[in-house]
């Protein structure tokens, strides 16, 4: 008989019995990396910001990409050793002289790219330095001069920041929920916005918001990806960039993204917050917020009739919902609705969820909507619930209690908050 203590969900263990030769190999990668772990270490504790220490960084960081540590000392090796100047509030620098940035490396022109790619690229070239230790000499303060510095340094800095957002990019796809990657990623492109003029630093973040699209056709769920896609929306529209709103082609791009997925949570949720702006921006009065109310009712719960075990569907139609029931203390879709009409709106939608039953009688989601929003439509009506509701309740509880029973606490509670069922007398003691 097989044993079944070595499986897990249903599925078999089975031992990999590791060679010599592989033990040896493993041996040899940790010495490797704790050589370059203390290599690194005691570059930076010299405050050795040269190119050669940046490499050191790449191949550290190639290796462990979760390193926090050393993410934040590229940082510095940047700021203090291979940008032109530091930015403004970084503190002053302690690089080296001048003549340590001689090391230089070479580096294909996709690496460069803000395109996913699959190949690791190497460190940044360094840049050239000047006898003042910038990237190009001032000469004697001419304008032409300083203008000619001055595009140099910009010349260096863009170079820099694409080749950084090329490092990255491959460590994103083999690490696509890594924070590190990602506060990196944001921290170089912020530098694009404090060091190139505006026109660039704009094409430079459009082309992120490219990437962004790119890691969310790689994996659709990923909530990092649609966090930094939100924050990518922010900065083009920010006056910062000469940005103007999104929001019409941020709501089109949810709608594309729900119809290759429906179980897309974070679509649905960035959907959700878009709505208010989207209503707002197109000026729409009451008819078009009642038109718009009802359009995504029917997107909504034509979704859950495909897939109501689905929780992210159930997630967005209780918001839809609350929109109607308690639309006091947050921005709401058609807040010109009468209360009649909102009580219309959930006595259907109740009814269409009941329909639902005939064909998944065994879904506890179902069951539990049915729950909320029975108990929303007594809330709104500041009642209790009526015979017939009251027996609803008794009935989609023992059905919910049977299909989770590993919270049957939480289902005997709530029976007790609705007033379902009796409190049992506390029993006497001896004593009394």
């Amino acid at each position: 008989m097989a044993d079944q203590g070595g499986s897990q969900h249903g599925i078999a263990r089975t031992s990999r019995v590791r060679t010599e030769e592989q033990r040896r190999q493993d041996v040899e990668k940790i010495a490797k990396y704790r050589d370059l772990d203390e290599r690194v270490r005691k570059e930076l504790s010299q405050k050795r910001y040269t190119p050669e220490t940046f490499q050191l960084t790449s191949k550290l960081l190639q290796l462990n990409p979760e390193y926090y540590t050393v993410w934040n000392a590229r940082r510095r090796l940047l700021i203090y050793g291979l940008f032109s100047k530091p930015s403004a509030g970084s503190s002053p620098s302690t690089a080296l002289p001048s003549s340590s940035l001689t090391a230089t490396t070479t580096t294909s022109s996709d690496a460069s790219s803000s395109s996913l790619s699959t190949a690791t690229p190497p460190a940044p070239d360094p840049p050239r330095a000047g006898k003042s230790g910038t990237t190009a000499d001032e000469g004697d303060g001419s304008p032409e001069q300083a203008e000619e510095s001055k595009k140099a340094e910009q010349d260096n800095d863009l170079e820099l920041i694409k080749q950084e957002l090329g490092f990255t990019i491959p460590l994103l796809l083999a690490s696509p929920k890594c924070y590190w990657i990602w506060s990196y990623r944001l921290w170089i492109l912020q530098q694009a916005i404090q060091r190139l003029p505006i026109p660039i630093a704009r094409r430079i973040w459009e082309e992120e918001l490219g990437l962004a699209s790119k890691m969310l056709i790689k994996d659709r769920r990923n909530f990092h990806a649609w966090g930094y896609r939100r924050h990518v929306v922010e900065q083009l529209e920010s006056p910062e960039l000469g940005g103007t709103s999104l929001v019409e082609s941020e709501f089109k791009y949810t709608t594309e993204m729900i119809k290759v997925d429906l179980s897309n949570f974070s679509a649905w949720h960035n959907r959700s917050k878009l709505i208010p702006r989207l209503l707002d921006e197109r000026k729409a009065d009451d008819t078009a917020r009642e038109t718009f109310l009802n359009e995504e009712f029917g997107q909504i719960f034509e979704a859950i009739n495909v897939g109501p075990e689905d929780q992210s569907l159930w997630y967005y139609h209780h918001f839809l919902m609350l929109n109607l029931v308690s639309p006091v203390g947050h921005p709401t879709i058609a807040p010109a609705l009468t209360r009649e009409t909102r009580i219309t709106y959930v006595i259907r939608e109740i009814e269409q969820i009941k329909e639902l039953l005939e064909d998944y009688d065994d879904v506890q989601l179902i069951y539990e909507a049915l729950i909320d929003y029975t108990l929303f439509l007594c809330q709104f009506l500041e009642r209790k619930p009526d015979g017939s509701e009251r027996a609803e309740l008794v009935s989609w509880l023992d059905k919910v209690k049977k299909l989770d029973p590993m919270r049957s606490g939480r289902w005997a509670d709530l029976e007790r908050d609705c007033g379902l069922v009796e409190e049992r007398p506390r029993m006497m003691t001896m004593a009394s």
